[in-house]
């Protein structure tokens, strides 16, 4: 059956204010739609680039650039369903109450995943440093998203969370260039002063040590029984403890050649005789 021109008419006094009333509200809907995926993909490829300039290590760099994707494009598709009339309280909210569910469960998992985004940012150290944090020294083996794993002295291998990490005081031994070594011992108090510093320095003759700034011998302290000295040295962070270990020995040794002991803690004991 053919439609006649009455029955258009009628037809189109129907849907014609539906398409009117909606039809902008669509097309903007549309607009905003395409512009925001358009901005979300452009901002992840700069944040992706950015990343990249800062070296951060490849699997936090995909993960950030993932989690922001998503994020941002789940505010768009609800932004826009709300610009088409959509009621979005309700989803909000079931999507505030599931990520704070989400939240308290991985509270611990989330601290230690921002404290590796931190550390991985920031460079507070970097793998091979020597540092110490959190009540152990290592050398730092690698940098992961929830944990940091170093190696001891002895080689054995501690994981430290990165919350913990990020959140307390960290000792960069590696960071500079160079370190200063000090080899504290006593002298007795009869013996020379001047003497112990001249044999002492000449043990800072080492080629190892740096003449800037000057090795010195300094008097730290006044004890019971003996003249605490300090032959203080700068050496590259790698001599570190090559000269730490040989300038105690040679102190010993030389000060024994010249005369002068390094006395051993005294007591003097009074016997009261009773009467």
């Amino acid at each position: 059956m053919e439609m006649n021109f009455e029955q258009l008419v009628k037809m189109s006094e129907t849907w014609l204010p539906v398409v009117l009333q909606y039809g902008a509200q669509l097309l903007l809907a549309g607009l905003t739609l395409l512009l925001g995926w358009w901005l979300i993909n452009t901002l992840t490829r700069k944040v992706g680039r950015l990343l990249d300039k800062r070296q951060v290590d490849r699997a936090l760099h995909s993960f950030i650039g993932s989690l922001a994707s998503i994020v941002l494009k789940i505010l768009l598709l609800v932004s826009v369903a709300s610009m088409v009339g959509v009621e979005t309280t309700s989803f909000i909210a079931v999507i505030g109450a599931a990520g704070l569910a989400i939240g308290l469960a991985l509270q611990g998992s989330l601290a230690n995943f921002a404290g590796g985004v931190l550390i991985m940012l920031f460079r507070p150290f970097r793998a091979g440093d020597w540092i110490e944090a959190q009540g152990v020294a290592g050398s730092v083996d690698s940098i992961q998203i929830f944990h940091t794993t170093l190696k001891t002295g002895d080689n054995k291998v501690v994981i430290v969370p990165n919350g913990s990490l990020s959140n307390g005081h960290i000792i960069n031994y590696s960071r500079e260039s160079t370190r200063r070594v000090d080899i504290n011992l006593g002298i007795g108090y009869s013996s020379d002063i001047q003497q112990a510093r001249a044999v002492l320095l000449s043990i800072a003759q080492d080629p190892r040590v740096r003449r800037e700034p000057e090795p010195m011998v300094v008097v730290t302290a006044l004890g019971e029984s003996a003249i605490s000295l300090s032959l203080r040295v700068w050496v590259a962070t790698a001599d570190f403890w090559p000269v730490t270990f040989a300038f105690t020995e040679q102190a010993k040794e030389r000060l024994a050649e010249a005369g002068i002991g390094i006395p051993l803690p005294q007591r003097v004991v009074h016997l009261l005789q009773a009467s």
